[in-house]
């Protein structure tokens, strides 16, 4: 009896399968950053004049290229000649070296000996040597801080929260604008942010020696970038001493050590390139003393101690309407968040009391904790939609980046602004006309 052999049903076709959701977290990532990228170095800012602060760096650039950096005492000692003078208004200050000298090494590279150009010649910003120079190494640190950005977000918050974070930096106003000026606040907000991470890093794996001495270096250049770096240091102190109760990490001996060492450093390093000790605390003395008697100061730098809270709500309002729900509803959970409200609290309540002394530039770094917070209460919102959340987040967040790229257009663009007071960001909202 012969037996009928029946074909053996094929095995089911499977479907190929989906990327995990990390993969979908670096894609996303990479795309926000791209976007950011592309957003700071392609200009399109609506003022392309000179300003202030541009013009003064300007000069140091020159006279450094002129002394050389062992003669840099004698261009500290030419401010002080120029600042005893009372008819003199307050300049900037020569100490904020970092950015001087570095746009210097980039003039030197690109252009070599080209002169400077007649500050009367057409397009005068885009062709002098000194001030193109000066303006790539803005945009370029500016682009280091979106990354940097993206990594203590990452390692701070996880990689979830990775790609909103970076959307969110990537299109804000303030970053872009910074980005696209001769201006110093971009630098200082990269080493800021810097510092904001490698503590945190420190204080998650302790005793790491590479760790603390990237902390110790990146200390001791934010020092020698901007003298704002005394906030920034005394809120970082302030996350060290609050560990005793939020418990983000462990504090070690080295890591204060790291943090006395760094600083030091760069104090060091100013006092030399100042002349000396003398030298260097008058240069401050007299930056103190003359900003409080600069008209325009006095007109456009004071106000009430929630003055940034208005710029920043006419700049990025949804932003920070969030950012403020996050406060609320992400600090219970987790102490990251904690960790980057803490930064803000410490540096807000010293920064909002300095008289004549107050500027959205400054505001800067807080840009990375208020969109951590903006983008955590999206995702919270959006986890009504159950299994849609994944989806409502990310058109939520795409819907704030386009929100926050028409702002950067209405105010910088439209409304040409350069200098970030109160008068004239309600001008450009029509508020005042």
């Amino acid at each position: 009896m012969k037996l009928a052999l029946t074909p053996e049903p094929e095995a089911p076709k499977m479907a190929p399968p989906r990327p995990p959701r990390t993969q979908w977290s670096w894609w996303l990532a990479a795309a926000a950053l791209a976007a950011g990228l592309f957003l700071r170095i392609w200009p399109w800012a609506g003022f392309t004049g000179t300003g202030f602060d541009e013009a003064i760096y300007r000069d140091n650039v020159i006279r450094l290229e002129k002394v050389g950096l062992s003669a840099y005492p004698f261009i500290c000692q030419r401010y002080l000649e120029d600042q005893r003078k009372p008819d003199v208004i307050t300049k900037l200050p020569p100490t904020r070296f970092l950015y001087v000298y570095t746009a210097w090494m980039w003039k030197e590279y690109e252009f070599g000996d080209a002169p400077p150009v007649n500050p009367h010649t057409e397009h005068f910003a885009q062709r002098d040597p000194a001030l193109v120079s000066l303006h790539h190494v803005a945009c370029l640190f500016s682009c280091l801080g979106l990354i940097v950005s993206g990594l203590a977000a990452w390692r701070i918050l996880g990689l979830r929260a990775l790609p909103g974070v970076l959307a969110l930096m990537a299109f804000s106003p303030l970053q872009i604008h910074l980005a696209q000026h001769a201006l110093i606040d971009g630098v200082f907000t990269f080493w800021a942010i810097l510092n904001l991470w490698l503590v945190w890093e420190n204080l998650q794996r302790p005793n790491d020696l590479r760790l603390l001495t990237a902390l110790a270096v990146s200390l001791t250049m934010m020092v020698m970038t901007k003298e704002n770096s005394f906030f920034v240091y005394l809120a970082l102190g302030g996350l060290v001493v609050t560990n005793r109760w939020a418990k983000f990490g462990t504090v070690t001996p080295g890591l204060l050590i790291a943090g006395i060492i760094g600083p030091a450093l760069g104090v060091l390093a100013l006092v030399l390139l100042a002349g000396g000790f003398p030298q260097f605390t008058e240069i401050y003395h007299l930056l103190v003393t003359k900003a409080e008697t600069l008209t325009y100061a006095i007109k456009t730098g004071d106000g009430p101690w929630y003055r940034y809270v208005v710029d920043l709500l006419l700049l990025s309002p949804l932003v920070l309407i969030l950012a403020i729900g996050g406060v609320f509803t992400q600090v219970r959970k987790r102490p990251a968040y904690v960790y980057l409200v803490a930064f803000v609290g410490f540096s807000y309540a010293v920064m909002c009391n300095v008289r004549y002394g107050m500027n959205l530039r400054y505001a800067s770094i807080w840009d990375l904790p208020l969109r951590a917070l903006a983008a955590a209460q999206v995702g919270a919102l959006a986890a009504r939609f159950g299994s849609w959340q994944s989806w409502v987040t990310g058109v939520a967040i795409a819907a704030l980046c386009a929100y926050d790229l028409r702002q950067y257009h209405l105010f910088f663009v439209h409304g040409g602004l350069y200098e970030l007071v109160t008068g004239g960001l309600l001008q450009v909202v029509k508020i005042l006309k």
